[in-house]
C-alpha cells in the first residue's frame, strides 16, 4: 500500500505539491470575502420582503454596537458632566464674540424689519445704533450665562449616548471606519491566517488523497478549510484574553495584546469622528432636550431684550402691543437657537484641547479589565460570528463541489480515482475555480 501510494505521489508530484497551495487559496479567499461580507454593503441590497440580500453585518447593527460601546464608555470612562465642566464660559463667550455680535446685527434688523416695519423706520439712526451697541456689548455675558446654566444642568439637557448613537446611525460608514482602524492589524492576520490555516489542512488533504482518493474528500476539506480558517482566527484574536506561558512563550489574544494602541486608536476615532464640539452643540440644540435647551436660552434672551427696553417697555408694550412684543422675544430667541450651530464653530479648536476626548479615552481604555474592553466593541457582533463561519464553510464547500464538477467534466472513470493528466488540470484550476465560484460576494 505505501509502495504503491509513493510511486503515484512520484507520478504526479506537482498535482499533489499544489493541494496545500491550493487549500491555503482557498481559505485566504473565503476569510477575505467573509470580512468584506462583515462591513459591505452599509445599507440592504435586495429585495425586501423576502429579504434576498445582504448588508454587512457591521452596518446592520451600528445601533446596537454604538449602544453596546457607550454603556462601557458612559459613564464608566466618561460624563456628559465631565465633559462640560472643562469648557470654560467666560473663555467660549470671548471665543464666539465676534461672530454673536454679527448675528446680533442681522438679528435685530430683521426682527424689527419682519414685526415693526412702521416704528422701526420711525427710529433715528442714533437711536437704532444706540439699541444695536446695548444688545450687542451684553451679548458675551448672555453667552457666558447660558454656558453656565448649561454646566449646571447638563444631566437634564445633553444626552452623550443619544448623540453617538445618532450620529453612527446616520452615517455608517463611521462605524466601519472604527471597526477597520481599531482593528486594522486583527483583520490582516485573519485573511493571512487563512492561507497559512489552509495550507496546512492542504497537506492534511495531500497526505489522504495519496492513500484513499474518495469523490467526498474535496467537498469535505473545502467545508473543513472555510470553516476552520475563520473560526481559528478569532479565537486567536480574542483568546486567550490574559497572557498564558506555553512552551516558554507568551500566548495571548492579539486584541488584548494591542490594548494600548487599540485604546490610542479608538479614542482618536472618537474624539475626531463623534464626540465633537460641533455634534456636541447640535445634539444639545436639537436633541431629545430641545425643548429645555430652548427655554434656558430663551429666558435669557427675553430678560437682554426686557433689560434694553429699560422704562421704555411699557411705551414699547403699549405702541406695539404686549402680545406683539412678547412674539418678538419668542422668535429672537428661536432664531439664535437656530444660528448657534453656525456662530459656535469658532469654539472647535478650544473645546478639543479642552475637552481632551481622545486622551482621556485612550488612557482609561489601557487599563481596562479585559473582559470589559473585549465588551466594548464585540458582543453585538458575536451574534452574528456564526454566520461569518457559515459563509466561510458554505464558500468552501462550494468550492469543494466545484473541483467535483471538474472532475466530471475532465473524465472520471471511476468513484475512486481519475488520470494523472486530468487530475493535474484540475488542481492548477482550483484557485481559480475557488475565485470563481465566490465573486458574487467579494
Amino acid at each position: 500500500m505505501f509502495a504503491a501510494a509513493w510511486a503515484d505521489f512520484q507520478l504526479n508530484v506537482w498535482l499533489y505539491l499544489s493541494m496545500p497551495i491550493t487549500s491555503g487559496v482557498v481559505g485566504y479567499v473565503t476569510n477575505v470575502i467573509a470580512l468584506k461580507m462583515m462591513f459591505h454593503p452599509l445599507e440592504f441590497v435586495g429585495i425586501k420582503p423576502p429579504y434576498l440580500g445582504w448588508q454587512g453585518i457591521v452596518p446592520r447593527k451600528a445601533g446596537k454596537m454604538a449602544s453596546i460601546a457607550c454603556d462601557t464608555i458612559v459613564p464608566g470612562l466618561i460624563s456628559e458632566r465631565e465633559i462640560f465642566e472643562r469648557l470654560d464660559p467666560q473663555r467660549i463667550a470671548e471665543e464666539i464674540e465676534a461672530p454673536i455680535v454679527q448675528l446680533v446685527d442681522q438679528l435685530l434688523e430683521e426682527l424689527m424689519v419682519e414685526y415693526e416695519p412702521t416704528l422701526w423706520e420711525t427710529l433715528p439712526l442714533s437711536a437704532r445704533a444706540l439699541i444695536a451697541r446695548r444688545v450687542k456689548n451684553d451679548a458675551p455675558d448672555v453667552v457666558a450665562a447660558v454656558m453656565e446654566d448649561f454646566r449646571a444642568h447638563v444631566d437634564t439637557i445633553f444626552d452623550l449616548k443619544d448623540m453617538v448613537v445618532t450620529t453612527l446611525m446616520r452615517d455608517k460608514s463611521l462605524i466601519n471606519k472604527i471597526f477597520l482602524e481599531t482593528g486594522k492589524t486583527e483583520f490582516i492576520f485573519i485573511e493571512r491566517s487563512g492561507f497559512f490555516f489552509g495550507f496546512v489542512f492542504g497537506i492534511v488533504q495531500m497526505i489522504g488523497w495519496t492513500f484513499f482518493k474518495a469523490q467526498w474528500q474535496l467537498p469535505l476539506f473545502g467545508l473543513l478549510v472555510g470553516y476552520a480558517t475563520n473560526v481559528i482566527a478569532l479565537q486567536m484574536i480574542f483568546r486567550p484574553q490574559k497572557p498564558v506561558r506555553i512552551l516558554g512563550l507568551d500566548i495571548q489574544g492579539l486584541f488584548f495584546k494591542r490594548q494600548k494602541e487599540v485604546s490610542r486608536d479608538y479614542g482618536r476615532l472618537i474624539a475626531d469622528e463623534i464626540v465633537t464640539p460641533s455634534n456636541i452643540i447640535e445634539s444639545v440644540l436639537k436633541g431629545p432636550y430641545a425643548d429645555r435647551v430652548f427655554n434656558m436660552i430663551s429666558r435669557h434672551v427675553k430678560k437682554v431684550i426686557d433689560d434694553q427696553s429699560g422704562l421704555a417697555r411699557p411705551f414699547v408694550a403699549w405702541t406695539i402691543g404686549t402680545r406683539r412684543y412678547m412674539e418678538i422675544k419668542t422668535a429672537a430667541a428661536r432664531r439664535i437657537v437656530e444660528h448657534l450651530p453656525d456662530a459656535t464653530r469658532k469654539i472647535d479648536n478650544y473645546a478639543r484641547e479642552a475637552m481632551s476626548i481622545a486622551s482621556t479615552l485612550s488612557s482609561r481604555l489601557e487599563v481596562l479589565p479585559a473582559p470589559e474592553f473585549e465588551g466594548m466593541l464585540r458582543p453585538a457582533f458575536k451574534e452574528d460570528e456564526w454566520i461569518l463561519i457559515a459563509v466561510g464553510a458554505a464558500l468552501g464547500l462550494m468550492v469543494g463541489f466545484g473541483q467535483l464538477l471538474l472532475f466530471s467534466v475532465l473524465g472520471k472513470t471511476s468513484d475512486a480515482a481519475a488520470s494523472p493528466e486530468a487530475l493535474g488540470v484540475l488542481h492548477v484550476l482550483e484557485p481559480l475555480a475557488g475565485v470563481l465560484g465566490q465573486w458574487p460576494w467579494a
